[in-house]
């Protein structure tokens, strides 16, 4: 699905500007998996850049070139299912956070290693920091239409959706699995956390 994956590499240009850096994974039985990085004060396609603001981004590419499949179905459709990437934006130079290249790959290979659909409100863990000393090794997996939006396919294809990735600290995504993610968001912004922070204390979850 090549075709795919070029019109969302354009889509992510569009929103994001040229990327400054991009790697390339692979893992046994999978297809590659790409994370491409924008440096602070990218700027959209065709326009000049704005104020820094301090904020890296990343972004995959490769998990949309087919639908993910619903794990209980007897056969998966090779065009119909919803398609994803996944973005994470964090404040640069506070962390070597470049490391994530990786453990995205990992997290954007998880539809086609384990069958799940990664859906807005899922927790995904990759099991260790997502970069070197990382206070996190989960992430929750937010609603898409904002920094990227929806790119839409054409029928009979589900459009792509860009899903923001939120790093979890492990107390966050205990607590998580217990009230679900909306009380874990609404907790977040009822106590203003800086969820770009790569270095961030857990939100308080008792008062």
């Amino acid at each position: 699905m090549s075709d795919v994956l070029s019109l969302v590499e354009a889509r992510l240009r569009t929103a994001l500007g040229e990327p400054d850096a991009r790697a390339s994974v692979t893992f046994l039985g999978t297809d590659r998996i790409e994370v491409l990085r924008w440096a602070p004060g990218a700027a959209p396609s065709g326009e000049k850049a704005g104020p820094d603001d301090g904020i890296v981004r990343y972004a995959t590419l490769g998990m949309s070139a087919a639908p993910m499949a619903d794990p209980t179905a007897a056969l998966a459709d090779p065009e119909k299912g919803p398609r994803a990437e996944l973005l994470l934006s964090v404040r640069a130079g506070l962390a070597d956070t470049d490391k994530v290249l990786r453990p995205l790959a990992v997290l954007a290979a998880t539809p086609q290693v384990e069958g799940v659909v990664v859906a807005p409100g899922a927790s995904l863990d990759v099991g260790e920091p997502l970069w070197p000393e990382a206070p996190f090794s989960s992430v929750l997996v937010a609603e898409s239409g904002g920094l990227v939006e929806d790119l839409e396919l054409g029928e009979p294809r589900d459009p792509v959706r860009f899903l923001p990735l939120l790093p979890m600290r492990p107390n966050e995504a205990a607590w998580k699995r217990v009230h679900g993610a909306a009380a874990l968001e609404e907790r977040w912004l009822r106590h203003g956390t800086d969820l770009r922070d790569p270095r961030r204390s857990a939100v308080p979850l008792d008062d």
